[in-house]
């Protein structure tokens, strides 16, 4: 058996050996305690069956974790320094593959498509730094990947945002457009303490499940989340406020969103922050007829 990657003596010896230090502007941390990562895996329910898509592997502490348990390994690398490192910590792992790119230019399907030809069941499992975990979550999302979990290590502040509920302070735009596509739910904390170097902010890992049935049948997706989005342009301003200002033409056409209001049983005066996505979606689908075809200025 190889020793563990994720303990601070190895992850040491690993960096010395190849001269690596760490870039800031990569959010680079990387975990050093194998407990956590193992229950990272676990909250995947990994199988030989499983293709698994990773996100900076860094070193590899995690990509070793899942390697031991899923059938194939496929982790998007920016950083070209870390390409000898993964060669080196990973050559014990046939199932592994490295990609040199930006997973937000990669084109998602095709990379599916050649690397997971035979694997039912896709996840994606990723230690993500703070600066890009919502466009990295949001294009597998809106790409509609053929990915059935995102098992997600991200800033805490984030995974409470994504997996807050309405009237509530962290709720928003972003809670709803991940829980239109996923059941999302905090699986772990974790503490500062298992990273090197330490981050200044705690980390939760957070899961997403593909939802099996929509929230209610939705005009046009598009559309719902420009209108979500406008309904939180100012968080204590009402609805009615905030869809005239955010709406293409609403100063002009004020009595049709006032008739999408009545149409969809919502009162104006209430803010973004206290709708569900099953009453987001109403509203959209009343105001689709009259602003969807408008280009925003």
């Amino acid at each position: 058996m190889y020793k563990d990657i994720a303990t601070p003596v190895r992850t040491k010896e690993i960096l010395q050996k190849h001269g690596f230090s760490f870039k800031k502007s990569l959010g680079q941390n990387f975990l050093v305690d194998s407990n956590v990562l193992h229950n990272i895996v676990s909250c995947a329910a990994i199988t030989k069956d499983t293709g698994v898509i990773e996100v900076g592997p860094g070193i590899g502490a995690l990509t070793e974790h899942l390697a031991r348990q899923a059938g194939k390994v496929v982790a998007f690398e920016i950083d070209d320094r870390l390409l000898p490192v993964l060669e080196d910590t990973m050559s014990p792992y046939p199932n592994v593959t490295v990609i040199h790119q930006d997973v937000l230019k990669a084109d998602i399907h095709q990379v599916i498509e050649e690397q997971f030809a035979d694997y039912e069941d896709i996840v994606v499992v990723a230690n993500l730094p703070y600066y890009i975990t919502t466009p990295i979550i949001m294009k597998f999302l809106m790409e509609k990947a053929r990915v059935s979990q995102l098992v997600i290590m991200m800033q805490k502040e984030v995974a409470d945002r994504i997996t807050a509920v309405p009237s509530t302070k962290a709720y928003g735009s972003l809670s709803i457009a991940v829980q239109y596509y996923m059941d999302a739910e905090v699986s772990m904390i974790v503490p500062k303490t298992v990273f090197i170097p330490q981050p200044n902010v705690e980390s939760a890992v957070l899961s997403l499940t593909r939802r099996e049935e929509p929230h209610a049948p939705v005009a046009d997706e598009d559309f719902l989340f420009t209108v979500t989005q406008g309904s939180f342009l100012h968080r204590r301003k009402t609805l009615w406020n905030n869809l005239q200002s955010s709406l293409p033409e609403g100063q002009e056409k004020k009595e049709l969103i006032q008739q999408a209001f009545v149409q969809s049983g919502i009162d104006p005066v209430r803010r973004g922050e206290t709708l569900s996505i099953p009453e987001f979606i109403k509203l959209a689908n009343a105001l689709y007829p009259h602003f969807g075809k408008l280009k925003p200025e």
